[in-house]
């Protein structure tokens, strides 16, 4: 007998997430699942996100730590509802934490849905969370081999948005080596630089989400 632990661990997942799935086409609430390592800037960069579009789209917010309402008091904090999910020391958001997230919000009333996943470069890319698009958030500090050394988390990207470019003058990163890392990892992928503190090419990343509602 073969037993195939990873089609066994995520069978049930992979219901819940089909649950979710149907939610979201229901209600027409665009989903994006982001993730990257921890201090990447996925706060940060939502944050500047909900202020920006705040004024063209109804915004919600699904936070993944292992523990805190941290980033969640955040997102409130510039005007977005954001629901808290503590994972207790689980290194992934999987999709029957989603659901049971979900009654609180109104989806009707919700147009563009962040999942902020907890940060880690391995186990998210495993657990389909009902969202339509994936984003992966790769920063300066932590050197362009990532894509390389993480190639599943990569696969999964629809969206690469390199981060935390105002660190460009002081720190050792090559970007177009990066860029040929994830063709050769996932040549579907799309790659924009931005500084979520700085603001520079934040509107590539707006454009973008305003793309999703073209489709």
């Amino acid at each position: 007998m073969k037993i195939i632990l990873d089609q066994d661990a995520l069978f049930d997942n992979n219901k819940a997430a089909s649950f979710n799935r149907d939610i979201f086409a229901k209600s027409k609430t665009v989903v994006i699942n982001v993730m990257s390592s921890p201090g990447a800037g996925k706060t940060t960069l939502l944050e500047k996100t909900v202020s920006a579009l705040s004024n063209e789209f109804r915004i919600g917010v699904i936070e993944g730590d292992l523990a805190t309402e941290r980033d969640a008091e955040r997102i409130r904090a510039v005007g977005a509802k954001a629901i808290q999910i503590e994972t207790n020391g689980i290194c992934h958001l999987d999709a029957r934490m989603v659901s049971k997230a979900l009654p609180e919000f109104d989806l009707d009333e919700i147009d563009l849905l962040f999942i902020e996943n907890v940060g880690n470069l391995v186990c998210p890319s495993k657990f389909d969370l009902g969202q339509e698009h994936q984003v992966v958030i790769l920063s300066i500090p932590e050197g362009n081999d990532k894509i390389v050394k993480y190639p599943v988390m990569f696969r999964v990207a629809e969206l690469v948005i390199l981060n935390k470019i105002d660190l460009l003058p002081y720190l050792d990163f090559d970007i177009e080596q990066a860029k040929k890392d994830l063709q050769g990892v996932n040549p579907k992928s799309e790659f924009i630089q931005v500084s979520s503190k700085s603001d520079e090419g934040m509107e590539s990343w707006f454009d973008w989400i305003r793309s999703l509602f073209e489709r």
